[in-house]
């Protein structure tokens, strides 16, 4: 008869790349039930987006069919997403929060986060955005959401949702055509309402879309909220990545980890000859990685639908979820998640946020 010591030891051989020991070790066998020749085990991963998750359970599979007396196996994979204390402290129930970032304007923050954050949630994970941009909202019509005012309970902002995410940002509550002048301590301070006076409920990922630069809102956020790490984006050009240097220097002052960094408009690929043009330059932001000795995450394409979809408000991971440039969100929300998880995991006092 097979037993659960034989079904361990065949899934010891089964290696997580990022913290380098084997499934049983880590503790990610959860359940293991027998029922003659018929087997059924749970995986529980750090988190929904681990982009080897596939293939921890194809593995799985293999190992316990190769034991004599198994002819069926089912594999359930799901996962339980870590938070730093300070982060649940700060803001209960929000498990991590990410900040979103580049040196200068024009580059797809934006963009990049709005598709990120659908791309993560799309995972099955808990995801909110929150538009740190004062000056230049976006994510409004990025999601869709444009005209639309959130509603007040209990003295309490209740975010807007479109595509899974929770959103909150200045632009529901001015018109699209009015401009924002104010004084630095009055932004700051209508970031940190954004932020606290929001009901943001149970969220395993918080992103900040943070405008260009590093002024009085990246100062404010970065002494008052314990973020897990910061993505930076940039472009491959020269100028830009002058400043995506001067946006992780920023992140390494105020002890914020740096995820990686996101090279967007790194080729563009004609659709009718398909030839591909480094239009900004190219391995800029490998270079930049290799001297700052952090990872770049995905190279974003310059594309034509990514833009067009952006304007109309439906994000290319919801519009054209199985395209090639979608799978590159799909593939930095896997790295981003990753990099999450192996940051919280070095941490010792660790509080766990259960996602069945």
């Amino acid at each position: 008869m097979i037993s659960q010591d034989d079904i361990r030891q065949a899934l010891s051989h089964i290696i997580d790349p990022d913290f380098g020991k084997d499934i049983v070790t880590l503790g990610f066998v959860k359940q293991i039930g027998i029922d003659g020749d018929r087997v059924a085990v749970t995986i529980e991963l750090t988190t929904p987006a681990c982009p080897v998750k596939e293939e921890f359970r194809r593995q799985a599979e293999q190992a316990i069919l190769a034991l004599p007396g198994v002819s069926q196996v089912d594999v359930s994979m799901t996962s339980r997403i870590t938070s730093q204390a300070q982060v649940a402290a700060r803001i209960p129930g929000v498990a991590n929060i990410i900040a979103v970032a580049s040196g200068k304007g024009g580059v797809g923050k934006s963009t990049t986060a709005v598709n990120l954050a659908v791309a993560m949630a799309q995972t099955g994970a808990r995801v909110g955005l929150l538009d740190a941009d004062i000056y230049g909202p976006s994510i409004p019509r990025m999601m869709n959401l444009a005209g639309l005012k959130p509603q007040v309970h209990d003295r309490t902002l209740q975010p807007l949702e479109n595509y899974g995410i929770k959103t909150i940002s200045i632009g529901y509550m001015i018109d699209e055509d009015q401009a924002t002048i104010w004084r630095g301590p009055m932004v700051s301070g209508a970031v940190m309402q954004l932020l606290n006076d929001v009901a943001w409920g149970e969220l395993d990922y918080l992103f900040i879309d943070l405008p260009p630069g590093t002024g009085d809102i990246h100062l404010t956020l970065a002494q008052k909220v314990p973020m897990t790490g910061a993505v930076v984006v940039t472009t491959p050009q020269d100028i830009a990545l002058l400043d995506a240097r001067k946006g992780i220097a920023m992140f390494d002052k105020v002890n914020i980890p740096t995820l990686g960094l996101v090279e967007n408009m790194s080729v563009f690929v004609c659709p009718h000859c398909g030839e591909a043009s480094h239009i900004f330059a190219e391995g800029g932001a490998d270079k930049l990685a290799a001297q700052q000795h952090v990872p770049v995450l995905a190279h974003i394409p310059l594309d034509i639908r990514i833009r067009q979809d952006s304007d109309a408000g439906t994000p290319i991971v919801a519009a054209h979820p199985d395209s090639t440039q979608a799978q590159a969100y799909h593939e930095l929300a896997g790295k981003v998640a990753q990099r999450v998880s192996v940051l919280n995991a070095r941490k010792i006092d660790v509080p766990v946020v259960v996602r069945n």
